[in-house]
């Protein structure tokens, strides 16, 4: 994962981006994300994994709740993610976590390259 999720992440905003490790402190799960720096109600998921033989077993809600908690502590009341329409599974994940689709954006990131713009309310 490294050429996608280059370390500048975890420096740069180590505050919202965490790992989840098992007993033996082997990395099975993490999620990065920001505080948006153009809208204070913002914050913003840019990138979450979690290990294959655990997936469904509560790790990426762990890990999202956490961020959840980090942006309500700094008066965010939104956030914010992006994924692929094609990428159906995380659609529905979002979906259980509380995410509403925004809205389904055309050559988002390039020519054919759509994407899911995400929204959550955090109360």
């Amino acid at each position: 994962m490294a050429p996608i999720l280059p370390r500048l992440f975890f420096l740069h905003f180590e505050g919202t981006s965490f790992v989840a490790e098992d007993d033996d402190g082997e990395l099975v799960g993490f999620v990065c994300g920001f505080l948006s720096q153009t809208d204070p109600e913002e914050a913003y998921i840019h990138f979450v994994g979690a290990s294959p033989a655990l997936r469904g077993a509560g790790v990426g809600r762990t890990l999202y709740e956490r961020f959840f908690a980090e942006a309500r502590d700094h008066g965010r009341s939104l956030v914010r993610c992006v994924t692929s329409p094609v990428n159906e599974v995380s659609v529905a994940f979002h979906e259980a976590l509380g995410f509403e689709v925004d809205r389904v954006a055309e050559d988002y990131d390039g020519p054919g390259e759509d994407r899911v713009l995400l929204l959550k309310r955090l109360t």
